[in-house]
């Protein structure tokens, strides 16, 4: 992402629409004033409700905050795989107050990332993110909530982690970015599959083979903003009200219309985050 790019223009609206994974405080959002303004900003445009989504503990507070400042926005709190370092005591302790908040629909960011350790420092070790992923998994089963899990290139090991541990009744792969082996696996376990900007690309040919064997109810939508702006703006800013152009390219290549794409991805982002049982 290069904040040289101008965002993009505002889509035409297509609604309903649920952002199923975005990072509020990462597009720039700090106060309930900022958030009604980003979550204005998409509503104009049909994106109704926002997931957003925690990677640091900071991240997490934020999170639960933003959601309890606007009833559009929904939390989801975790530590993220390469930050799983810090996991000791207190800060699991803290992690699992807040996803006990009623506003906290799932368990995530977490998950296996293998791109990062011996790239970026202080990245915590493949034996610290397993070790991470399994408390998470736990926390999810404790707390009856929905799994956000991020994998990069750990396709493998996070299939092979999930069946040691026992999957919660819900698991969301978030971003999406596997090949059609991989959804089959994933959909075959009754896992959701989350689709980014990334499926507008027209160099991820594995990925956009893949996204037309997702069935309905197992597929939701999200922009993971501020990264992963969908084409033709890709390396731009990117925020919740973006969905819609990452939605049509969906829709396009599965061979569906946009509105009923959106329809469906909407309920079904309401069933694995429980929306309509959240209180406002």
């Amino acid at each position: 992402m290069s904040r040289d790019r101008p965002a993009p223009e505002p889509p035409q609206p297509l609604s309903p629409l649920i952002d199923a994974h975005t990072h509020l405080d990462a597009c720039g959002a700090s106060d309930a004033s900022s958030v009604r303004q980003m979550v204005d900003r998409a509503a104009d445009v049909g994106v109704e409700r926002v997931v957003t989504v925690a990677d640091d503990l900071d991240a997490a507070k934020f999170a639960v905050d933003a959601a309890n400042w606007d009833p559009r926005v929904y939390a989801a709190v975790a530590i993220h795989p390469t930050r799983a370092n810090v996991l000791g005591d207190a800060n699991k302790a803290e992690i699992e107050r807040l996803a006990g908040d009623p506003r906290v629909v799932a368990v995530g960011e977490t998950g296996l990332d293998f791109y990062w350790p011996g790239k970026l420092d202080g990245c915590a070790t493949v034996a610290e993110q397993t070790a991470g992923f399994r408390w998470h998994i736990d926390l999810a089963k404790r707390l009856g909530k929905t799994l956000m899990i991020h994998n990069r290139e750990a396709d493998r090991a996070l299939l092979q982690v999930l069946r040691e541990e026992g999957a919660p009744e819900t698991v969301i792969f978030h971003c999406f970015s596997s090949d059609a082996e991989m959804a089959r696996e994933c959909i075959d376990a009754g896992y959701v599959l989350s689709f980014s900007g990334t499926v507008s690309f027209k160099n991820a040919k594995a990925l956009r083979e893949a996204a037309p064997l997702v069935p309905a109810d197992q597929l939701i939508v999200e922009t993971d903003a501020p990264f992963l702006t969908p084409h033709p703006f890709r390396g731009a800013p990117n925020e919740p009200y973006c969905l819609p152009y990452t939605v049509r390219a969906l829709a396009e290549l599965r061979g569906e219309s946009p509105t009923e794409l959106a329809i469906a991805s909407t309920a079904t982002a309401e069933r694995v985050f429980g929306l309509r049982s959240v209180r406002s």
